[in-house]
């Protein structure tokens, strides 16, 4: 078996990196050593995150969702270091409210980007990291592992994101690739203090039984990610608490259905007259998605 090359020599791909977990977590990886490229659509934010990673990182812009365009883009980041060990998809945006308030293309947006980019991402990406015998990260969600209310675009793309990522991993293994699944609950970015913003989302949330109706602190949970990324393994809990949503998931939705039904029930007056500020995506920075940003928006 070939054994892990250390942090020190590798290079890194994250998307969604111009802001959030996705710069946290480039700018730690480059202190472990890496030499990362910055994925994203900001590049002005991209090229600030860079400098802060050392001489050796760049920035490049891509939208994650236009695979010919970021297939190119991974042949170019290749080219300029000759590899590619380890790849972060990281990308994502964010719709909050009930289905039937949300605007169709919105929602579409949120799929879009959160799971057919990673999809893309991993089209892009993966012949370098079979040359390399590398590793690529999914990032995906408390999300993935229990149902939210009023987040149904997010939580469905993000447990499609988690799928895909199982499901690929078993073909290309003998390739010498392994492939993980990054878990986060809410952590301290733009995005969530952004979220947060909307009155009924943010008391829907605290009312979310602890410790998933906590904010944790971004610096904690990239570290964890960021020690699993040079373990290579196949989950990686942002927050240690989330190993053990695993065992208990096939309980959740039942218990949300029932939980979370009241709460929706009580709040469906606030939430049909607030419904106008929530009919489009948001973005890593709490902005909506208005053209095709595709920075970090997870919960985090």
């Amino acid at each position: 078996m070939t054994a892990t090359p250390p942090l020190s020599a590798q290079v890194a791909v994250v998307t969604g990196a111009a802001r959030g977990v996705g710069a946290a977590l480039a700018r730690n990886l480059a202190r472990r050593g890496a030499k990362v490229a910055l994925v994203g659509l900001e590049p002005e934010e991209l090229k600030a995150v860079a400098a802060q990673c050392g001489p050796d990182a760049t920035a490049w812009e891509a939208d994650v969702t236009d695979v010919e365009a970021l297939t190119g883009l991974a042949e170019r980041i290749k080219a300029h270091y000759g590899r590619i060990d380890t790849v972060v998809a990281n990308a994502g945006i964010a719709l909050g409210g009930p289905l039937l308030d949300s605007d169709h293309r919105a929602f579409s947006r949120v799929i879009e980007v959160n799971l057919l980019g990673s999809v893309a991402t991993a089209r892009a990406f993966l012949p370098a990291l079979a040359e390399s015998r590398g590793y690529l990260l999914q990032i995906a969600s408390l999300a993935a592992l229990t149902p939210a209310p009023l987040m149904s675009a997010y939580c469905a793309s993000k447990s499609g994101v988690e799928a895909f990522a199982h499901a690929i991993r078993a073909e290309v293994a003998h390739q010498g690739v392994k492939v993980g699944v990054g878990y986060l609950s809410w952590t301290d970015t733009d995005m969530v203090r952004g979220a947060d913003e909307d009155a009924v989302l943010k008391q829907m949330r605290s009312r979310l039984p602890w410790p998933a109706n906590k904010t944790y602190p971004l610096e904690p949970a990239v570290d964890r990610l960021a020690a699993g990324i040079a373990r290579r393994s196949a989950h990686v809990y942002a927050q240690a608490w989330l190993r053990g949503m695993q065992p208990v998931r096939w309980v959740l939705p039942s218990l949300i259905a029932a939980v979370g039904s009241r709460d929706v029930a009580r709040l469906a007056p606030r939430l049909a007259a607030t419904a106008a500020s929530r009919l489009r995506p948001v973005g890593a920075g709490g902005a909506a998605d208005t053209a095709a940003r595709s920075d970090r928006s997870d919960r985090d």
